[in-house]
């Protein structure tokens, strides 16, 4: 099988954060190896308005799935973990437990209605994404 590079970020905002983002990084492992973690980045809610600032992290992995199976492990574990809106179905951001976004799987660009690679708003638009992928990117 082969092995493909994914950069993911990850984020929470409500609960425990750092515990959050600590117990879907063990979930990944699942599905590849974690070959690096940033280091923990506070940052203010981005494109909606919340007293909850997020706890962040992004995390270099190797994976054999394609981009729609990780795709769909990543929301799998958001909705164990208890996310309740998905903001690609709701067009809105809320308050979330566990976000995880790929963003960059190998040098693939690709664009569907679930999944946009590379996700351009984390490599050019959030100065908190920016800082988190310096080492990454």
């Amino acid at each position: 099988m082969s092995q493909h590079k994914v950069v993911l970020l990850l984020g929470s905002n409500i609960c425990d954060k750092k515990n959050n983002l600590d117990h879907a990084l063990e979930r990944l492992k699942e599905v590849g190896d974690i070959l690096k973690n940033s280091e923990y980045l506070t940052s203010e809610p981005v494109e909606f308005v919340s007293s909850n600032n997020f706890c962040n992290i992004a995390s270099l992995i190797f994976t054999h799935l394609s981009p729609i199976q990780l795709l769909n492990f990543i929301k799998k574990i958001e909705i164990e973990m208890g996310r309740l809106n998905d903001s690609k179905i709701s067009g809105s951001y809320t308050d979330r437990i566990i976000d995880i976004d790929i963003v960059t799987y190998d040098a693939l660009k690709f664009s569907s209605e679930r999944l946009e690679i590379p996700h351009t708003k984390h490599l050019f638009e959030r100065d908190f994404s920016r800082i988190l992928l310096k080492d990454f990117i």
